[in-house]
């Protein structure tokens, strides 16, 4: 079975959450784009609803949280190197994202929290591949490193 990931973000300007991501190189899917939302697509499997605030409360009775002031969830995403994380912050702050916290390295990831013009907190990361396959312990113990801890 094929399962596809769609999240729903709230925003209170469409437009400016659309240029965002499509700054960050995703694309809008028109189809299922109109006033009310916006389809980003980030893979064939995994999309992004931008929704605005009053339709998302047509899907809900819980009230919907301001990301500016509250954290609901985050969304990390990988990447293929150190390198491209950099590359794709540097994509988002010129954009209008903001980074709320210094990069973490811990030895065997890498990883940067940054929040689109809403405050929807999003996560690029980069795991070595050694330490995916054999835990992080495992791995940081043969690179002759002791417990993870976050530095920046």
């Amino acid at each position: 079975m094929t399962t596809s990931i769609f999240v729903n973000f709230p925003t209170t300007d469409l437009p400016r959450a659309k240029a965002f991501y499509e700054a960050l190189g995703y694309t809008v899917n028109p189809n299922f784009t109109d006033d009310n939302a916006a389809c980003i697509v980030l893979t064939d499997q995994i999309y992004f609803m931008v929704v605005t605030r009053d339709f998302l409360q047509t899907f809900t009775d819980k009230p919907i949280v301001d990301p500016k002031t509250a954290a609901q969830m985050q969304i990390s995403l990988t990447c293929d190197s150190r390198e491209a994380v950099d590359e794709i912050a540097g994509k988002a702050l010129a954009a209008g994202g903001t980074e709320p916290r210094d990069a973490q390295d811990y030895g065997f990831m890498y990883s940067r929290d940054l929040e689109d013009p809403d405050g929807n907190i999003l996560g690029f990361l980069y795991m070595e591949p050694a330490a995916a396959e054999q835990g992080p312990d495992a791995y940081l113990a043969q690179q002759g490193a002791g417990t993870p801890t976050a530095s920046a």
